[in-house]
């Protein structure tokens, strides 16, 4: 009889490991394509083979030997038995691809990770899907669905795009890296400063997925948040100099010092003004703070993720929301505005605005981005509007706007914590 507990064995370990399987197989075949089919093969054998064989000593192993032989199959079906062929049937040992069974002595080090290395096979995954023959969007998305693991429908979401966009963009780029016969491989020094900005893009959206769901039951997704920060850490160890990506990983580092506070017992969001601050992680304010101080001492000013950090450094070193130097963060958030435009850092500093100066300096803001027709689609606008317009007094408009933001909310956890809002200004009406 199938064991249930082998379906969620698959499911646990494609959930973690699917971006260094991807990668690994890309390496040995040096095809990305033919990676990610083989690594999907894999997994439908393992769907088959877990549940009725049980979980195997090394799954990932197990995964990797299997994709690893469907290469071997496929080199025979396209009769090229060439040098590729011959290193990887030399290196594959018998009986690796059974459940439970150990991998021969002499297929070890293939498939053990020393998850910090600097020629991690996800690294270069990343800087592969980041290839200048790409589009920036198209970039971006290919390395969100291969190195992120995250659905068209989430990278859609992280867009304000149609999810059917998102899947030509990958398709196609899959099919312009073929095409360009661009090699699996981290770049060679010169060649890393043209694609750095769209992998530190990559590393942030994994990273803002994960710390703020767009749909689901869960608030946080700690495996794609951790997956980030791993990488933001290789990264910076690849990149020595480079002052935006100890940025970067200053942002993350104490943007996740806050999530042991910002859930409940039962999964609830706790927002900001409520959390207790003990329980955040000082290890990694630490990391943060070192971080950031690293990317200030480059002497070549922060960037737009290092004007992050220094936001959140101002909330991790107050005491409290009221002792925060708000006064500080709305002039780091207008720097911000003029390095890196949008209208979310216009949102976020119309938050700020209204901790430094009141409600009605905000609202102002707000009604010009409203104006402007900004951020179509996202509960974002219409919930911060709510929220400044219920701080005024003006309880009808404000409801309004909490329900429009619920509407829009693809995340059950917030629209748990907008619907009490709702209640909340009923009870002042």
């Amino acid at each position: 009889m199938a064991d249930p507990a082998g379906r969620e064995a698959v499911a646990a370990v494609w959930r973690i490991e699917s971006a260094r399987i991807v990668g690994a197989l890309a390496r040995y075949t040096g095809d990305f394509a033919l990676a990610e089919d083989l690594a999907q093969e894999a997994l439908a054998e393992a769907l088959v083979t877990w549940p009725r064989d049980g979980v195997p000593g090394n799954p990932t192993g197990w995964l990797l030997t299997v994709g690893r032989r469907r290469a071997i199959d496929a080199f025979r079906r396209r009769a090229a038995l060439d040098e590729r062929y011959a290193a990887l049937a030399r290196d594959l040992g018998e009986g690796g691809a059974t459940s439970g069974n150990a991998h021969a002595e002499g297929d070890g080090t293939d498939l053990l990770w020393d998850p910090d290395r600097i020629d991690d096979d996800v690294l270069a995954l990343m800087f592969t899907s980041c290839h200048p023959v790409l589009s920036r969007e198209a970039r971006v998305a290919l390395t969100l669905r291969v190195v992120g693991g995250l659905t068209s429908d989430e990278i859609a979401r992280a867009f304000l795009v149609p999810a059917a966009t998102v899947q030509a963009r990958i398709t196609r780029a899959k099919k312009t890296l073929a095409a360009a016969q661009v090699p699996f491989a981290v770049p060679p020094a010169a060649e890393r400063a043209g694609r750095l900005g769209s992998v530190l893009s990559v590393i942030y959206l994994i990273f803002t997925e994960g710390s703020s769901a767009s749909s689901g039951r869960d608030l946080i997704r700690l495996d794609l948040a951790g997956e980030a920060q791993r990488l933001a850490r290789v990264l910076a160890r690849l990149m020595p100099d480079e002052p935006e990506v100890h940025g970067l990983l200053a942002l993350l580092e104490l943007t996740a010092a806050r999530f042991p506070a910002r859930t409940g017992p039962d999964g609830e969001p706790v927002l900001l003004d409520e959390q207790d601050r003990r329980r955040w992680d000082q290890a990694a304010i630490r990391r943060g703070r070192a971080a950031l101080a690293r990317a200030g001492a480059a002497g070549r000013g922060l960037g737009a993720y290092g004007l992050q950090a220094a936001i959140a450094e101002c909330h991790a070193v107050a005491p409290s929301v009221g002792a925060t130097n708000w006064e500080r963060v709305v002039i780091l958030y207008e720097a911000l505005g003029r390095l890196a435009p949008s209208p979310v850092v216009d949102l976020n500093r119309a938050v700020a605005v209204a901790m430094a100066q009141g409600p009605a300096a905000a609202l102002l803001i707000v009604d010009q981005l409203l104006a402007d027709g900004a951020l179509p689609g996202s509960h974002l606008l219409p919930s911060v509007r709510g929220e400044l317009l219920t701080r005024l007094g003006r309880y009808d408009e404000a409801r309004a706007e909490l329900e429009r933001a619920v509407s829009l909310c693809g995340n059950e956890p917030e629209r748990t914590v907008l619907r009490r809002k709702i209640a909340d200004v009923a009870r002042l009406a």
